[in-house]
């Protein structure tokens, strides 16, 4: 086993027996996209065909949208699905296997999110911890534990660096609010391509729990997860 690569491969079998597999691989250290090679681009991956209002990449030093060229083969296999088509989806981590027969949708967001995180979008990369401990269909309750476990940690290693800490989570709906940003204008991509509806909706699914993460935050539903934490909250 290559202790430098994490990998994450994920194989879907369609309900007409079809089957593709996306083997995913990130860097150990840093989490960066192992990408695979390609000859051509389409015009969909430019990085100004509907570029983020909050990207700070330019067109000169980066001429493809990072995500978009890492997604080409995933959205070219299931631009004629529909988002509510069944699907068993088998997925084969370095510690353990995932298996589901769910929604094309559902399955679909899964792997797209670690494309997202990883393929170098400035925005994103501030998720990228949580690809080292990747958690197929998470619930929404499960995401927002992790992201703000996460956030927290992220704090810890600040604070031991002598950099002033965010113990009060006030830097983090701002995150959330700049990841929906790119959510939503990557969606505009995706629906100016010919094709059914998979593609798009599995992007709206993990908007809809970027939004769930910041509504949380912002109305005091942490309160309902305090209880768990009895032992630590008495002398």
């Amino acid at each position: 086993m290559d202790e430098t690569i994490i990998s994450f491969n994920y194989r879907f079998r369609m309900a007409d027996g079809t089957e593709k597999e996306f083997a995913v691989r990130v860097e150990a250290r840093g989490l960066d996209l192992v990408p695979a090679s390609r000859d051509t681009y389409p015009a969909w991956s430019e990085l100004g065909f509907h570029q983020c209002p909050n990207c700070p990449l330019q067109a000169e030093q980066h001429p493809r949208c990072p995500i978009a060229a890492n997604l080409v083969d995933l959205v070219d296999f299931f631009k004629e699905t529909m988002s509510y088509d069944e699907v068993d989806v088998h997925i084969e981590t370095d510690q353990r296997e995932y298996t589901k027969h769910t929604s094309v949708q559902q399955a679909l967001s899964s792997v797209l999110g670690i494309y997202m995180v990883t393929s170098g979008c400035p925005v994103m990369d501030q998720l990228r911890p949580m690809v080292r401990f990747h958690l197929p269909f998470a619930t929404v309750e499960e995401t927002t534990y992790r992201v703000i476990s996460m956030y927290l940690m992220a704090q810890y290693f600040r604070h031991k660096r002598g950099l002033r800490p965010d113990w009060e989570l006030t830097g983090l709906v701002p995150i959330y609010e700049q990841v929906q940003t790119v959510n939503r204008t990557f969606l505009q991509r995706l629906n100016h391509l010919k094709g059914k509806d998979a593609n798009a909706n599995a992007l709206v699914i993990l908007d809809s729990f970027a939004g769930y993460v910041t509504f949380s935050l912002n109305t005091d539903l942490l309160d309902e997860v305090e209880g768990l934490f009895k032992p630590y909250l008495e002398e």
